[in-house]
């Protein structure tokens, strides 16, 4: 018998800004040698590091009391929440953080922008711990709009597996997102509604967890619309698909779909 692989843990952010014509998703697109979802279009995310649990003195609004409470788990719920803007940062360059007056960090200016592109360079290679920069630069971790979205665990079978929560949160204001041109080699921000349709016309590659987790907020209008929708969900539950055969095709299927008890 095959050795079933224990899910990772990780997190993943979708990451909202407004517009004229309603609010948009940032979206990575994978390299296509990636041997994860290469060239699928995925949000920011990947699994959770050992450091993301020491991130206590380095965050904002909110605790592992609490971030556990709201995870339903019995303890390091905080570091979920930290690795998923950690990810942010490492990924798409946008970091959701205060100085030490409490202020939003921005940096867009020229000087500025060429400065956090090394540091973030230097993170990626490894050179640099996220945290040892938050303590350099006397920043701490900006929770307090961070929400909790959904609870996804990769199905057995596949090479890699991953016990992953979805947050969203408002893009920081006065920054720009960039692909990593490593992992990620484009990055685009679209309404779930046009990259639905674009999904469904095969022109934009997605899994199926972030399908379904654009379907459900993408009859909102504005981010503090889905801010709010994740804000109030009492029980988030758990989904986990299988992989199953039907009429010689491998699909994957959610608990309550044809097939899922089979």
């Amino acid at each position: 018998m095959a050795e079933i692989l224990i899910p990772r843990p990780a997190a993943t952010v979708l990451t909202l800004r407004d517009t004229p014509k309603g609010y948009e998703i940032l979206m990575l697109r994978r390299n296509l040698r990636s041997d994860f979802v290469g060239g699928a279009h995925v949000f920011p995310g990947g699994a959770v590091d050992e450091s993301d649990a020491e991130a206590h003195d380095l965050v904002v609004g909110l605790d592992d009391v609490t971030a556990s409470t709201r995870l339903e788990v019995e303890r390091g719920g905080l570091a979920f929440y930290v690795a998923s803007l950690r990810e942010l940062f490492e990924e798409a360059g946008l970091l959701l953080a205060v100085d030490e007056h409490g202020d939003v960090v921005t940096f867009s200016a020229p000087r500025d922008l060429e400065r956090w592109a090394a540091l973030r360079r230097s993170i990626n290679a490894g050179e640099l711990g996220f945290l040892d920069l938050l303590r350099e630069e006397g920043l701490r971790l900006d929770l307090r709009g961070v929400e909790y979205l959904a609870h996804w665990i990769t199905p057995v079978g596949p090479p890699r597996r991953y016990d992953t929560r979805f947050f969203v949160a408002r893009a920081p204001a006065g920054q720009v997102a960039t692909h990593d041109a490593g992992e990620t080699v484009a990055d685009i921000w679209v309404r779930p509604v046009d990259a639905l349709a674009a999904e469904r016309r095969g022109e934009f590659e997605m899994i199926r967890p972030t399908i379904k987790n654009l379907e459900a907020v993408a009859h909102f209008q504005e981010s503090e619309e889905v801010l709010a929708y994740a804000r109030g969900l009492e029980s988030i539950p758990c989904v986990t698909p299988r992989i199953i055969t039907r009429d010689g095709e491998v699909v994957f299927v959610n608990p309550g779909e044809v097939g899922y008890d089979e």
